[in-house]
């Protein structure tokens, strides 16, 4: 079988309550075109607003408790359906940029906050996440090894390498900026060097500095029975509001990952001693 994830491309309401009521209703649809897994584009629950003033943002960030995140643990558990929600996360002393990702039992399986920040820009007034974590994710007819990384992570090959080191199959990438060709390089990259699969969710053209185009590379570069190399992007979006359904054939991915040469398989990490300073 093939792990279907749901991009859902969407444009934000105009507050919480919209945000909620079209997240919820997204979901929902995801779960008719029969999704393992539902994706957000980065920090739903403000639609990527971060406002310059400190009490402004802080109001307007939210716990892991918060009913906001909350209404989509009980959604998960509901449609029996994976949901990685974003939002902006309470902390001291700056929020944070982060994705809760709920099992289709309704568990909290993975908890990322955004570890590099723009904070050449309007993150700023965010505070950074400290690590990378990889969950299994039961879904029900598989359990996948999954982990997150968020938009500007992308840009760090250290981001989806440690990832993979940590046993990561699939991850799951929301994202807000434009999808260009530079951006769309970056993520193939990613899936390449890594032989995973890389799912990005973005909001759609409408939203500011956005053009939509999700995107699924699914880390197989080439096939044993099949001549030449295979483009590895198995899904891109257009640039409208959608719920956008893509998938990953798990069984072909492992098998390729089992036996091809990039990954961990040749690394020498002894001559690496720079990559941490």
């Amino acid at each position: 079988m093939n792990l279907k994830i749901a991009l859902l491309q969407l444009l934000p309401g105009s507050g919480p309550e919209e945000q909620l009521r079209k997240g919820i209703s997204a979901c929902e649809k995801a779960k008719e075109l029969g999704a393992d897994i539902a994706l957000f584009p980065e920090m739903w629950s403000t639609g990527y607003r971060i406002p310059q003033d400190e009490k402004v943002l802080n109001d307007m960030a939210v716990s892991v408790e918060s009913s906001f995140v909350q209404a989509f643990r009980k959604e998960a558990l509901k449609l029996q359906m994976a949901t990685g929600i974003t939002f902006l996360e309470a902390h001291e002393p700056k929020p944070l940029n982060s994705i809760v990702l709920f099992d289709r039992k309704g568990e909290m399986a993975l908890h990322y906050s955004k570890v590099h920040t723009c904070d050449f820009d309007l993150e700023k007034m965010l505070s950074g996440g400290k690590d990378f974590y990889v969950t299994d994710l039961d879904i029900g007819w598989d359990t996948i090894k999954v982990g997150s990384m968020i938009c500007f992570d992308r840009e760090f090959p250290e981001s989806a390498r440690i990832l993979m080191l940590k046993g990561a199959e699939v991850l799951l990438a929301p994202n807000a900026c434009p999808m260009e060709i530079n951006r769309l390089a970056a993520l193939r990259t990613r899936a390449y060097e890594n032989m995973l699969a890389v799912a990005t969710c973005n909001y759609p053209a409408g939203q500011p500095d956005c053009n939509g185009r999700s995107t699924v590379f699914d880390g197989v570069a080439w096939l044993r029975d099949e001549p030449g190399v295979r483009d590895m992007c198995v899904f891109e979006a257009p640039e409208e509001e959608g719920i956008y359904l893509a998938e990953i054939n798990m069984e072909v991915l492992r098998n390729y990952r089992s036996h091809e040469v990039m990954g961990n398989q040749y690394r020498h990490s002894e001559c690496y001693g720079a990559l941490v300073i």
